[in-house]
């Protein structure tokens, strides 16, 4: 099992955080495998890049040491985290159950103490699902806010990139090495009400009596929010999701097909068999939703929800979809940013992951909100 494909040797000059990065965000001088056997048989993920992505412009501005590309789902196609052709990293809090995907080895090396910042990528839920899983904060930045250039894309319309971190401070740093001189709100900045969607999918009850209790201990009235388009967006997203990616990767499928793992082969089979006017539903579908959601930030500008429904699966337990991303695929849906932090569960065990929700820009919003939550229930 193993966090990073690439350990880095840090510039020695540089005296700035301790930085991993996602095996598909580019770093001058080192291949981008994205995870992926097939890629690298194919050439363009054994080939060693000219220049950075974009996004990590900042980091280097702030002399951040960067320690190592991390391991993810292969293609960033699955919510578990497992990788079958470079080994699985080990989630840190009960290693019989999986990462959570797709950032798994970003998750995994904060988590462990290898790095103080990791980024990620996030296009179902790709930060938020491995930092609920290994008990870390992540933050899902709002669509467009941070460029992707130098990153390799999965569904470009909902594609992000987002830093993780042990804590909220933590990832507050990150969100600065992503776009300089951002800075979280102040609390008066912060609502006296937290909304709680009616919607979403079935939850283990110890979760859902988790994040309430979270919400309570920070010292927020909670007032319930319809939000009648949740599955039906949930639904579009997958379908536009799918077709993207199998537009995108096509040509891997069928030039190296053989050495793509069994699951994101099925996921971007699966891909080939939608079409245009399935595609145009359900991007009618998704502007619906997005009007739907902002109008309820107009009067909730905080929604409160969990990020897992269950408790992270046994790492040799096959999971459909919906059971990981059930809350996480509505902030892609949006394009609206969401972060994800860790509260107790009542009795103990395995902790659950409270998830905000704000429109867009508001990341410095999520980040003192959940600094609240963090204090409340340490």
């Amino acid at each position: 099992m193993t966090t990073f494909l690439l350990r880095l040797d840090p510039n020695p000059t540089a005296v700035g955080p301790r930085l991993a990065v996602k095996d598909l965000i580019d770093v001058a001088g080192t291949p981008t495998t994205y995870g992926s056997r097939a890629l690298v048989a194919a050439g363009p993920g054994a080939t060693v890049v000219d220049v950075d992505a974009a996004c990590l412009a900042g980091a280097r501005a702030a002399g951040a040491r960067l320690v190592g590309k991390t391991n993810l789902h292969e293609l960033a196609f699955g919510g578990r985290g497992v990788n079958p052709h470079f080994g699985t990293p080990r989630n840190p809090i009960d290693p019989t159950r999986i990462p959570g995907g797709s950032s798994s080895g970003s998750a995994v090396a904060v988590a462990d103490g290898d790095a103080d910042v990791a980024f990620g990528s996030d296009t179902g839920g790709s930060v938020r699902i491995p930092a609920a899983c290994c008990g870390v904060v992540g933050l899902k930045t709002t669509h467009g806010r941070i460029p992707l250039e130098g990153c390799r894309p999965l569904a470009p319309v909902f594609d992000t990139v987002g830093p993780l971190g042990r804590d909220v401070a933590a990832v507050a740093l990150g969100m600065a090495l992503l776009e300089p001189g951002f800075v979280p709100s102040s609390a008066a900045a912060l609502p006296d009400v937290v909304g709680i969607p009616r919607q979403g999918p079935d939850t283990d009850p110890g979760i859902t009596a988790a994040v309430e209790d979270a919400i309570r201990a920070a010292g927020w009235r909670t007032v319930p929010v319809d939000l009648p388009g949740w599955d039906a967006a949930d639904r579009a997203a997958t379908v536009v999701s799918a077709a993207t990616a199998y537009r995108h990767w096509s040509w891997l499928l069928d030039s190296h097909g053989d050495l793509i793992g069994a699951d994101v082969r099925g996921r971007l089979a699966a891909g080939a068999a939608i079409d245009a006017d399935e595609v145009e539903r359900a991007r009618a579908v998704l502007v619906a939703w997005r009007a739907e959601l902002r109008a309820v930030f107009r009067t909730t500008p905080l929604l409160a929800m969990p990020t897992l429904a269950v408790v992270p699966p046994p790492i040799d337990e096959e999971v459909a979809a919906p059971v990981l991303t059930g809350w996480t695929r509505a902030a892609n849906a949006s394009g609206t940013p969401a972060i994800s932090l860790p509260v107790p569960r009542r009795g103990g065990g395995f902790p659950a992951s409270l998830q905000f929700l704000a429109d867009d820009g508001a990341e410095d919003v999520l980040l003192t909100a959940a600094a609240r939550v963090e204090a409340a229930v340490a």
